[in-house]
């Protein structure tokens, strides 16, 4: 077990941490979340070791190990890959040589029945037990399994490391903390250096891992199908729950719902009782409920609402240029890299308005299509654009091109033109610049900065064919969801290179898959295409079913229920239940009431002297009296239970 204890650290005068705690569990696989900024990758950097906090102590078993994959990493390795990634088994090399050692050492004793010859025998024993739990006999299957899984070809096992892209790279550093099985596994934002097939077999090996994880990602997907916790990091504080993602934040929503509804209630029952209090303060024949009133104002424990961002951000693609039906067509298009070849004799057509989605395992020509589509990459065969497009074009190198000496704020301001000028600063807080960090050099941006600016910067030009090539891999939730909201409302055509799938998922309705150097066109979503590929499986998507017809044609059939939307009928009978409830605890209240009026009336009258001189409707009215306050007293009972009813009822679908 790994445990957070009173976990602190300041950082440009404020807490990003303020005496956090939590442990970690074996099995637990956790999403961290929270918007950039709030410290993330800094508590992973702790957890891991590489940075020590101003307060508290990380405490872990003994012989607990981490494995930790940051966002990025400088890897100088001439190796071969298979061997870079086969140092990993330090552990098991050591084992194995040990195990020798003491195989040739009890081969040469004969005194068997000595106290070392004893200790020899259980030392064998014990390592080759722990040499076989890691897995020691089967670890060159693993490490072909795990390479093959990550999307390295067998051809590619012997390439030295350093001839890979630096993606590729930190693949190979996956592979290693994979082979380790480390008792938990930190990856921060793994899938940015994954394509669509590797994220499929990470999903299934971290589903499937015995130790724990703790994940960054932006990726909702990812989260949903591997994490069994979610812990949002927000304003110094914690918030921990085991849920996955989806499931967590409908959580957290409905628990600021019923927080706000609490509290409103509370505040009128406070207002009531000090109302009751001030209105009856001064009548003796009162003083005792004025006394109780005040002890259970007094012992209220008062709710405080939790602090949170309310600001609403939204933007809008400028209109886009009106173009001819046709938007661009390829034919017979071919490209290669010397021998390699990427794309050979594919056709494409592309038609105004269309949303493409392109997908496969990377080095399979999307990218290379995509600067063919933004005419920035040279081709053999036919290429054409339709009448009137104005193409807008995002690639993670565009980044590089921005100028180091303007500003955040002058790049966006010199690319905004017209109505759009007035959502500068709009857009720049959707992509995570806000307050001093807008006048900051581009020089001094880093590289998720810079290619956030970048996207952004696209965002503002008249474009009515918009071609980007993995635009979420630096951006928060938040700022995907910006993102994306946007494009759906683009009324332009649309080409996106992506492994999101929750990104693409109701934004693309025509799906392009790569491979072999070909292409296969799907006029379908994304969903409907994984289906269709018997993806479904592998990635337990549970969205859309699709079955297939004798014509081949794909259809939805059945719909297959999301987490929200069993979490939203779930809920929806246990609203009906919380209204019944409601509505007695109603009943009860005006009872109460009407009880509590009678036995004020009947105290006051108490005080009148001519009651006090009527000996026999004394009795009468005492007696009534005493059944007045013990039905009340039973109103008061039932009414307490009913806030329990209510108050479990509400725990239900929480």
């Amino acid at each position: 077990m790994l445990v957070i204890s009173n976990l602190s650290v300041h950082f440009a005068n404020r807490y990003l941490f303020d005496k956090i705690a939590f442990s970690v569990n074996p099995g637990d696989r956790i999403g961290l979340i929270g918007r950039n900024g709030s410290g993330k990758t800094t508590l992973l950097n702790i957890i891991s070791g590489a940075l020590l906090p101003e307060e508290g102590i990380i405490t872990k078993a003994n012989h607990y190990t981490i494995g930790y994959l940051p966002q990025e990493k400088a890897i100088n390795s001439q190796k071969a890959l298979i061997d870079e990634v086969s140092s990993a088994l330090s552990e098991i090399k050591e084992l194995e040589k040990k195990i020798k050692r003491m195989t040739e050492e009890i081969n040469c004793r004969n005194d068997y029945d000595s106290e070392y010859y004893q200790k020899l025998l259980q030392s064998l024993y014990e390592s080759t037990e722990h040499f076989n739990n890691l897995g020691g006999n089967s670890s060159e299957a693993e490490i072909e399994y795990i390479l093959t899984g990550l999307g390295f070809n067998r051809v590619e096992f012997f390439r030295p490391v350093s001839e890979f892209s630096g993606g590729w790279q930190m693949r190979s550093e996956l592979a290693k903390i994979l082979l380790r099985k480390p008792d938990c596994i930190l990856l921060d934002e793994p899938t940015n250096h994954l394509d669509l097939d590797s994220i499929l077999w990470l999903r299934n090996f971290l589903y499937n891992y015995k130790g724990s994880a703790i994940i960054v990602s932006h990726d909702r997907e990812f989260l949903d199908n591997v994490t069994n916790r979610t812990i949002e990091v927000s304003g110094g504080k914690i918030f921990d729950l085991n849920k996955a993602y989806s499931e967590f934040m409908i959580f957290r929503k409905e628990r600021k719902r019923q927080q706000i509804a609490a509290y409103k209630e509370q505040q009128r029952q406070i207002v009531e009782t000090e109302r009751f209090i001030e209105r009856f303060r001064y009548k003796a024949t009162l003083a005792s409920r004025v006394q109780s009133k005040i002890k259970q104002l007094e012992k209220i424990d008062r709710i405080e609402l939790e602090e949170e961002d309310l600001s609403s951000i939204k933007f809008r693609f400028p209109e886009p240029p009106r173009s001819g039906r046709l938007v661009a067509e390829i034919k017979s298009l071919s490209k290669n890299y010397d021998t390699k070849i990427v794309l050979h004799n594919i056709n494409l057509s592309v038609e105004k308005g269309e949303k493409i989605a392109f997908v496969g395992k990377n080095g399979e020509g999307k990218s290379t299509l995509s600067r063919i589509l933004a005419g920035v990459e040279s081709y053999s065969g036919t290429y054409k654009t339709g009448h009137n497009v104005l193409a807008g074009y995002f690639s993670q190198q565009q980044a590089e091109l921005l100028n180091n000496d303007l500003t955040v704020f002058e790049i966006i301001d010199n690319s905004a033109t017209g109505d759009m000028r007035s959502q500068v600063r709009n857009l720049l807080g959707a992509f995570l610049f806000s307050g001093e960090s807008v006048d900051k050099k581009v020089r001094v941006l880093s590289g998720g900065e810079k290619s956030r600016l970048a996207i952004a910067r696209i965002l503002l030009q008249p474009a009515n064919f918009l071609i980007l090539d993995e635009p979420t891999n630096h951006l928060d939730m938040i700022a995907k969801d910006v993102l994306k909201k946007a494009l759906i409302q683009f009324n332009g055509s649309l080409v996106v290179v992506s492994h999101d799938i929750e990104f693409l998922r109701d934004l693309t309705t025509r799906t392009i898959l790569f491979r072999n150097g070909q292409i296969f066109d799907y006029k379908g979503t994304i969903d409907e295409f994984l289906a269709y590929q018997n993806l479904d499986s592998i990635n337990k998507i549970e969205s859309v079913r699709i079955f297939k017809e004798n014509n081949n044609n794909v259809v939805p059939r059945e719909n297959i229920k999301s987490v929200a939307q069993v979490y939203r009928e779930k809920k929806k009978q246990l609203q009906k239940e919380e209204s019944r409830i409601k509505r007695i605890i109603r009943e009860c209240e005006n009872q109460i009431e009407i009880l509590e009026n009678q036995i004020t009336k009947m105290e006051t009258e108490f005080s009148n002297p001519g009651f006090i001189l009527n000996i026999e409707n004394q009795m009468k009215d005492k007696k009534e009296f005493d059944d007045l306050r013990s039905s009340l007293d039973d109103k008061m009972e039932e009414w307490t239970n009913l806030q329990l009813e209510l108050e479990n009822c509400l725990k239900n679908y929480l």
